[in-house]
């Protein structure tokens, strides 16, 4: 399939409604198998790792060493980030988008392949690493190439709604991740999962990718860069250019990505860990939590194109700011308790997730706009969202519980006022 990138461009003030849902579900498509295949990786390490890793009489071992690599993969993102946005704002927004989802099912196939350490010794974790890097470049790229796309797709006065999307999609693909995992437990023994099981999982994602590819394909690019080289964007050009946006990225990230991790993914760790909650009842909090994010989602992104942005992104921050620690302290062993917690953080966490996307669009002008979100959005996840749940379980060893809970909320501070010193973007022009 070609990845060229010569249709007639459309402007995003041009783009029909019906033409903008066939941008928004090719993004969407994509952005759902990306996480889908990203996320997968983690709910199937269990059944994997010893297959991988060299054999050893301690089993944690392998699940160590399968973590590591996991983190390898999210050491990669802020490459992605870079290299995949300077592509996007070269070649075509829709150049970049077929190279991620392309990268991801490649990665995912190989996955579904991969000789063990029996057959191939220490080439097989070897391999894994290098399937991850791939991997970790992908969805590095995919969250902001596709973001951008939507959000310069979008009709005039939709773009907060559009940008709520990306994160619909992406708990959509988190959801089916976790699904397929569970129905594949369910119906195979705990042999055939170790076995062979978790390859299905995998090659089921390359086909999903697939599907997101062939979909992509026959969208409209929304970004043709001039032809001669002295308008082609360069890399780093948008610190020389924009230096302000990419600091205001870092900024508007930096508090958001911690309260992300934090309740979305290491919540029913933290509450194992800090109360004895049984991990059963707190994966299924964790699900009833997700759906609930995944709906406020779409009406918070038409609240913004109603009342701006910047309302939205200061209440989720002052809330983190003056929350975080109480509702770390409600934490008890209850059902109740927890999803209280998990609802209240989400409530906060979409004012700035719906709407994230879209500011960050209307920041930068469009011949760097997709590297200038990429790196400086990349590089803050993977030093402070990826590092928040190992920093909270040493805390927690370490008998200060209570010190993440402030770290986070110091985190929230910095971009409550990152947040009241930005203009409001709503109304920018962004092409």
């Amino acid at each position: 399939m070609s990845l060229d990138t010569t249709p007639e461009l459309l402007p995003s003030s041009r783009l029909s409604v019906r033409r903008g849902h066939r941008q928004l579900l090719a993004a969407s498509v994509g952005n759902l198998a990306e996480w889908y295949d990203w996320l997968a990786y983690a709910f199937l390490s269990a059944y994997f790792a010893d297959r991988i890793f060299p054999p050893n009489a301690d089993p944690v071992v392998p699940a160590l060493g399968s973590f590591a690599v996991f983190a390898v993969g999210f050491a990669a993102r802020p490459i992605g980030g870079l290299l995949l946005g300077v592509l996007a704002d070269r070649r075509g927004r829709r150049t970049a988008m077929a190279v991620t989802i392309t990268l991801m099912g490649v990665g995912q196939l190989a996955m579904a392949l991969l000789p063990t350490y029996e057959q191939i010794g220490m080439l097989s974790p070897v391999l894994l690493v290098l399937i991850r890097l791939a991997q970790g470049l992908s969805v590095g790229g995919e969250s902001t190439v596709s973001a951008v796309f939507v959000v310069e797709s979008a009709p005039v006065g939709r773009r907060g709604l559009y940008s709520s999307i990306g994160y619909v999609s992406g708990n959509l693909g988190q959801l089916l991740a976790s699904g397929v995992a569970a129905l594949l437990s369910w119906q195979l023994t705990s042999g055939q999962m170790h076995s062979w099981g978790w390859r299905l999982a995998f090659g089921l994602g390359a086909v999903a990718c697939l599907a997101g590819l062939w979909i992509r394909h026959g969208t409209q690019e929304t970004y043709l860069p001039g032809v001669q080289p002295a308008a082609r964007s360069k890399p780093f050009d948008f610190l020389r250019g924009n230096p302000r946006e990419s600091a205001l990225v870092i900024g508007m990230t930096l508090g958001a990505t911690v309260t992300f991790y934090t309740w979305t993914t290491f919540l029913p760790t933290y509450a194992r860990l800090a109360v004895g909650f049984d991990p059963d009842a707190a994966l299924a909090v964790s699900t009833i939590a997700l759906v609930f994010f995944t709906m406020l989602q779409p009406l918070a992104g038409m609240l913004s194109d109603r009342v701006g942005r910047k309302p939205l992104l200061i209440v989720s921050g002052a809330g983190f700011t003056v929350l975080t620690v109480p509702l770390l302290g409600l934490l008890r062993d209850s059902f109740w308790s927890l999803l209280l917690i998990s609802c209240a953080g989400m409530l906060l966490l979409t004012g700035y997730t719906a709407v994230s996307g879209a500011v960050m669009v209307e920041l930068f002008p469009a011949r760097v706009r997709t590297a200038g979100i990429g790196l400086p959005y990349a590089g803050t996840v993977a030093a402070f969202g990826g590092t928040a749940p190992y920093l909270a379980t040493t805390l927690l060893d370490k008998g200060h519980a209570d010190w993440f809970g402030w770290y986070v909320s110091g985190l929230a501070l910095i971009s409550t006022l990152v947040y009241a010193g930005m203009r409001e973007t709503k109304g920018a022009k962004i092409m």
